[in-house]
């Protein structure tokens, strides 16, 4: 599965492609938001491997796919739409990038692309996210999508020595299409 975005390839991750993850899953600005303090070869492989057995499942409910830059193919991170079920008609969208391509709007574009995959390829009705408040870069890019908040999960994970509140950001289909046919999305 490839999409094709005006500076990006999302398509489907290979096996070799665990060791640009593990270059950008051990940079500590990375690591600033995740459970993890660092990440080994072994469990980037795993990582990686996760996303090929989800592209063999029938029917496929998770569309994690590298992120890599059309003009020279480098994986920069990953992007994508999951269900729990077909039936449910709702899925999340979540990304990572590698920092050195924070701020440039690289995770927009890609979630973009993803939301529309969900709503028009997928039919679901709801697209939620869940992202840390600290995390105002990830919050950012789900606001530029028309994601609204809709609450706030009080100290609901502990790591790092602390309890993290996450904040959860959705849209639904008919929303995302008006803000498609207005062509509101900020930038």
């Amino acid at each position: 599965m490839e999409l094709f975005t005006e500076r990006l390839i999302l398509r489907d991750f290979k096996a070799d492609d665990w060791p640009a993850v593990l270059a950008y899953q051990t940079d500590p600005l990375y690591l600033r938001y995740y459970p993890w303090t660092g990440r080994t070869p072994q469990e980037v492989k795993e990582f990686v491997q996760m996303f090929l057995d989800q592209q063999a499942d029938t029917p496929r409910l998770k569309f994690q796919l590298a992120v890599t830059l059309q003009s020279n193919q480098a994986l920069i991170g990953n992007c994508g739409v999951r269900m729990d079920t077909v039936a449910a008609r709702q899925g999340s969208i979540g990304y990572e990038l590698a920092p050195v391509h924070w701020g440039l709007g690289y995770a927009t574009e890609a979630a973009q692309t993803m939301l529309a995959y969900g709503f028009t390829e997928l039919g679901l009705h709801r697209i939620w996210a869940a992202t840390v408040p600290e995390n105002r870069g990830s919050r950012r890019v789900l606001e530029k999508l028309g994601m609204q908040l809709e609450g706030r999960l009080c100290e609901v994970e502990y790591y790092k020595g602390r309890w993290w509140d996450t904040l959860i950001y959705a849209i639904l289909e008919d929303v995302w299409r008006n803000r498609q046919t207005s062509g509101s999305l900020r930038s």
